[in-house]
């Protein structure tokens, strides 16, 4: 064979498999069909709704959309200052049979492609909680597993909590997120159960009277459902944004 026609093969097979690569299917999880707007009312309420096969996302920073996406806490999340102050309205439809983690999944395919989200991974140690059951004994029974949720009213500094077939692990995440702490489930209970409590967000009332009768969430905890929070060091996964523009990409 002349080297002209080697050349010529050589060509092709290069070609050839360019034209393999450009075709090679997107794996990642998507939305069927997803819209990012920015929010420029100058508000700083924000809401999040949702029906079957859609969800709406109204005035989310662009820090919150990427704790929803890698389903961690604010402070999990380190990244410019101005991912905070940038707000977008988002409304995207799924699969009727998307599960949450398929969700979480395609809202950070959205991020990826529209924003140039790049992120990687730390684990560090930082000061944190363990939920712990307390020398009096755990205190619910267990109820029958099944979809559940969390109804949380407030009035003033007082807070009503009600929730369903939450998991030990869900108790943590939201004294987590009410605390702004870290929290791990360390109980070793197994199941799901039903509670309501009321609690304190703050020693004191707004006029600065101790608001008796009310306690804080840690002592609701202990007088409600028998735990506790002990202090000890926990390894904590942050997410890191290497890369992330300020303006998505056109719809």
């Amino acid at each position: 064979m002349g080297m002209h026609s080697r050349l010529h093969l050589i060509g092709i097979a290069v070609l050839a498999s360019a034209a393999v690569f450009a075709q090679t299917p997107d794996t990642r999880p998507s939305f069927v069909v997803a819209s990012i707007k920015p929010n420029t009312t100058g508000s700083v309420s924000s809401s999040s709704h949702g029906a079957k096969g859609q969800i709406v996302m109204d005035n989310q920073s662009l820090h919150r959309l990427v704790e929803r996406a890698y389903n961690v806490k604010a402070f999990q999340v380190i990244g410019p200052d101005w991912m905070d102050s940038l707000r977008f309205d988002v409304a995207a439809k799924y699969p009727p049979d998307a599960t949450d983690e398929d969700k979480t999944a395609m809202l950070r395919t959205l991020l990826e492609d529209r924003f140039k989200l790049v992120v990687h991974r730390e684990s560090k140690e930082k000061q944190g909680y363990a939920l712990v059951v307390a020398k009096g004994g755990f205190k619910l029974k267990p109820v029958e597993p099944g979809p559940g949720g969390t109804d949380t009213n407030g009035n003033g500094r007082v807070v009503t909590v009600t929730a369903t077939r939450h998991s030990m692990a869900q108790v943590a995440d939201y004294v987590s997120r009410r605390l702004s702490e870290t929290v791990v489930d360390r109980t070793d209970i197994a199941g799901v159960y039903d509670y309501k409590f009321r609690y304190t967000i703050d020693d004191q009332n707004v006029d600065g009277v101790e608001a008796t009768g009310v306690p804080t969430l840690p002592a609701a905890l202990l007088d409600n459902l028998g735990l506790r929070l002990q202090a000890q060091k926990i390894p904590v996964e942050f997410i890191v944004v290497d890369r992330v523009e300020r303006v998505p990409t056109e719809n």
